[in-house]
């Protein structure tokens, strides 16, 4: 309340002090003078100068992309002198009270308050404080105090917070710009308040800003509207349908706001629109030949909608149109209008569509053409000959198209962009085509079927290319192509045949894959700047130099599935901190794993499987807090249990199959071990004693896994993805991806006794569970019932016994069921996943009957309860007196049924104990069925 009152009693003194200069000067006299600014205004703008300090930083955006030239105007702002005369500030030339003030591009930093000075100009009809820094200060109320104002722009300011509702009472706002100040919005209602109340507005810009509301159809009625840019603030509901007469709108962007949906608006032939976009929104619909009205349209853009169908022929109309987008939607077709006079068209968008059909003949022919993308679509054919060289992108990628790659390509001397990857194209390259694209710095050919020769001398060429990927061709021999020695960042010649290279030269390189072909010999040295380096499924032999240490930008080195043998050099763990993949899968490489690692390392995957590595598994892995996938399995390593390995947040998978591992697991130390575990294989080990219970227990995080609410995704870091091998069925298979809700269990293959514990069935988000070829006994657990995931349970090869729970049957996911080599006994359950399985899944259990065998249930084995002893009676039902019942009753029951059944007499019981205990099958498979 005191900053108000002092802020309210300066304005006043303020004031009284420019009337008294206008009452006392003798130049107040009504003559055609120009007036100086007041002395009260002068003050006002020096003390908001002192508001502020300079820093270049704040207005940067002018310099870098605005194409104006960013200087502190108020540090010339000097007392003494008319601040009429000063930089930014425009005075009535009648009066002397400032009208204008332009502080855009100023460099100012600080925070304008509530009770600024800059609120006491009420002749103020110009405001721009445009791209300057304000520090997250509030459109507060003061804004709403300049009553004159009818050209108010605050963009890119750092404005935040509530805007002041009294924004809505300047009336006469013709033009109001708040665009990107990130974290301002409107409060409920009152963006609703400001479109009612300010009838005056041509150009209404705020994008960025938070409205939040349904898009108010009263602007639609503003006939005086020529701009209107709402692109992303959060408007939602629905666009109207009617005809829009808007006679003089040019610019209409509601860019960016995702719950907004309508069909393409319908203008009247009486408009100007010249630019609309309505990107990313969820716009849809086929589009109306109304479109044609929209003769003055010079750039449409509705990528990333839902609009479908095919173009309409109006589109021939739109002849002054200059920027064309349709990417990401539902387009179809196999003709795009054909009747078409584009003279002027520079930007053709039509991408990650459903077009087919050969590519349109009028395409070729644009003169003006600089951008064309047709990717990601269905088109067919040859690539038919550019007529002019105006191109500097080209993306036809992920189409069906095929033949030769037209030579009037590489004529485009101004190209910097081409994509045709995942086509059928064919054909031989020679290298020294590529001579005269001098600007191209991204080139993508890969998935095609086409051979290279390389050129003598042709390392010159491309010397900007910054991209190079031709990955799955039929390019061969020995790579001695070794473009853009300086400037090549990404090179991809996976997939190919390529034996060999000459050098590795490249000073730049971030990602170099040359995975998948090949390649003998040494292992090359990446150039010290790669932070991605595969090389794994080729034919390299001999040991890993330790000078791949000097790369230490290194984050992913892949050379798993090749011949290089050896001894790891110690270096390997602790070279780079930014180390995060170091795949080593496959090859015959000996002695132990490397035994220090960095503290503070970024690892995340080792995987070391199938060398022949041995010794203990390395105690400094615990400090690899980062690690999630450790595969150490087929080695020779003989260690027990690594327990202390429990402590590592992050690990997920843990693989240490087919090993020399020993002895009981028991119990941990750690009072929560494992948490984020969800694939373990502990398969082909020694492993004795009972099984873990203590760490199975522990395992939540494949316990209630909500896959709904979750984004599929798989293991990983950026350009590289994790893999494992899975038994299934006795059969290994490599899974080349890690889905991330993927969790199994591989305990198979040891020498674990005992009971499987009941906990087992709390881990209800399980795919696999593999407990096969142990000395396990008793029977499989009521709780199995709740892993509703499970698609495949091995319990071969143990010494299980009882009735195969009917439970089991409402696992409706279950596709592998091995129960073979047991002492299962009695009716094998039916109905759903059961019926799908075959002998195969209880083999050499003889005492199993029913449906897939040949042998037939008694009526003993039909209607033998389970023993299985987890049933909770809550009824006061008391056993004891039953079995006292049941025991009297015993021998009278076993003698008199024995004479009834040997003899068959009388037939009449005989038959209804028969029907009874077939009603009994069927109501049981029907219960099962529900």
């Amino acid at each position: 309340m005191g900053r108000i009152m002092m802020s309210k009693f300066l304005l006043c003194f303020l004031l009284f002090l420019a009337c008294s200069q206008l009452l006392l000067s003798p130049s107040s006299s009504f003559s055609n003078s120009t007036k100086l600014c007041p002395l009260g205004q002068t003050l006002a703008l020096l003390q908001f100068k002192q508001s502020f300090s300079i820093h270049n930083s704040s207005s940067l955006f002018c310099d870098e992309y605005g194409g104006t030239t960013s200087y502190p105007k108020i540090e010339y702002w000097k007392e003494g002198s008319d601040c009429c005369s000063w930089d930014g500030v425009t005075c009535d030339l009648v009066t002397g009270h400032v009208i204008e003030l332009d502080l855009s591009c100023s460099w100012l930093f600080g925070t304008i308050h509530s009770n600024s000075t800059l609120f006491l100009f009420p002749h103020l009809q110009s405001l721009n404080l445009a791209f300057n820094n304000f520090n997250g200060s509030s459109v507060s109320a003061g804004f709403g105090w300049l009553s004159s104002l009818t050209h108010l722009n605050l963009s890119s300011s750092g404005f935040s917070g509530l805007i002041s509702p009294e924004i809505s009472h300047l009336y006469s706002l013709v033009s109001l710009d708040f665009s990107w100040n990130d974290g301002a919005e409107f409060a409920h209602y009152s963006f609703d308040s400001l479109v009612q109340n300010l009838t005056k507005l041509q150009n209404l810009h705020l994008p960025g800003i938070s409205i939040s509301s349904i898009f108010p159809i009263s602007l639609l009625n503003r006939s005086s509207l020529i701009s209107l840019h709402l692109s992303y603030c959060g408007l939602r509901g629905r666009f109207p349908d009617h005809d829009i007469h808007l006679p003089k709108l040019q610019f209409l962007n509601l860019r960016g706001n995702r719950n907004l949906s309508g069909n393409f608006p319908r203008f009247s032939e009486n408009n100007s629109l010249m630019v609309m976009d309505l990107s990313f929104t969820n716009f849809s619909g086929e589009l109306p030949t109304s479109i044609g009205n929209l003769k003055s349209l010079q750039t449409l853009d509705l990528s990333y909608c839902e609009f479908l169908g095919s173009i309409p022929a109006s589109l021939g109309n739109l002849t002054k149109i200059t920027s064309f987008y349709l990417n990401h939607n539902h387009f179809s077709g196999d003709q795009l209008p054909s009747s078409i006079c584009f003279s002027s068209l520079s930007y053709v968008g039509l991408g990650y569509n459903l077009f087919n059909g050969t590519i349109p003949s009028w395409l070729y022919t644009l003169q003006s053409l600089v951008e064309l993308d047709l990717s990601h679509n269905k088109f067919i054919g040859h690539i038919g000959e550019f007529q002019f060289d105006s191109l500097k992108k080209i993306d036809l990628s992920m189409n069906e198209l095929r033949g030769s790659i037209p030579s009037s390509i590489f004529e485009f001397v101004n190209l910097t962009s081409l994509y045709l990857s995942s086509n059928n194209l064919s054909g031989i390259l020679e290298t020294s085509k590529f001579e005269k694209l001098r600007y191209l710095t991204d080139l993508d050919l890969s998935n095609n079927m086409l051979s290279f020769i390389m050129s003598i001398n042709s390392n010159s060429m491309l010397p900007n290319i910054e991209r190079l990927d031709l990955s799955n061709n039929n390019i061969s021999g020995i790579w001695t192509w070794n473009v853009g020695t300086n400037t090549l960042r990404y090179l991809n010649l996976s997939y190919n045949s390529i034996n060999g290279f000459e050098m590795l030269p490249w000073k730049s390189m971030r990602i170099l894959d040359l995975h998948s072909n090949l390649l003998q010999g040494p292992l090359p040295t990446p150039p010290n700047s790669t932070f991605f380096f595969s090389i794994s499924h080729n034919k390299l032999r001999g040991e890993i130099s330790p000078l791949i240490c000097k790369g230490s930008s290194i984050k992913i080195l892949d050379l798993s599935h090749n011949n290089l043998s050896g001894m790891l050099p110690h270096c390997l763990g602790n070279f780079s901190k930014d180390l995060s993949v170091l795949n080593l899968r496959r090859n015959q490489f000996h002695g132990t794993i490397p035994q220090t690692f960095l503290k503070g390392n970024s690892i995340r995957t080792l995987d070391f499987n199938s060398n022949q590595l041995e010794g203990l598994v390395p105690r400094s892995l615990i400090i690899c807090r980062k690690l999630e996938v450790l595969d150490l399995g087929n080695n020779k390593i003989n260690d027990t249990f690594p327990h202390w390995l429990g402590t590592l947040p992050k690990l997920q998978v843990l693989v240490l199959r087919s090993n020399r591992f020993r002895g009981h697991i028991g119990f941990s130390k750690i009072k929560s071990p494992f948490i984020s575990l969800r694939i373990i294989c502990l398969a082909h080990n020694d492993f004795e004693g009972g099984l873990p219970k203590m760490y199975l227990g522990s395992l939540k995080a494949v316990i209630n896994i909500d896959e709904g609410n979750m984004t599929r995704k798989y293991m990983g870091i950026g350009y590289y993805q994790d893999s494992i091998m899975v038994t299934i069925k006795g059969l290994e298979i490599e899974f080349v991806k890690i889905l991330n809700t993927f969790a199994a269990i591989d305990l198979s293959n040891n020498k674990f006794q005992g009971e499987i514990p009941k906990c087992i069935g709390n881990l209800n988000s399980f795919r696999g569970l593999n407990l096969s070829h142990n000395n396990l006994i008793g029977h499989i657990p009521l709780s199995f019932r709740n892993l509703k995931m499970l698609e495949s349970l091995d319990l071969s090869s143990n010494k299980l016994s009882g009735r195969i729970p009917q439970e089991l049957t409402s696992l409706t996911f279950l596709e592998v069921l091995n129960l073979s080599q047991n002492h299962f006994t009695g009716l094998i359950p039916q109905g759903n996943q059961f019926e799908t399985f075959g002998n195969d899944s209880y083999y050499e259990n003889p005492g199993l009957c029913g449906f897939p065998l040949s042998k037939r249930c008694t009526i003993d084995e039909v209607l033998e309860p389970s023993q299985e002893i987890e049933v909770e009676f809550e009824s006061g039902f008391d056993w004891k007196i039953t079995l006292m019942g049941y025991g009297c009753g015993l021998v009278i029951g076993l003698s008199l049924g024995s004479l009834i059944f040997s003899s068959g007499k009388p037939k009449w019981f005989v038959q209804i104990i028969e029907e009874n205990i077939h009603k009994k099958i069927i109501m049981n498979k029907r219960n099962t069925l529900r």
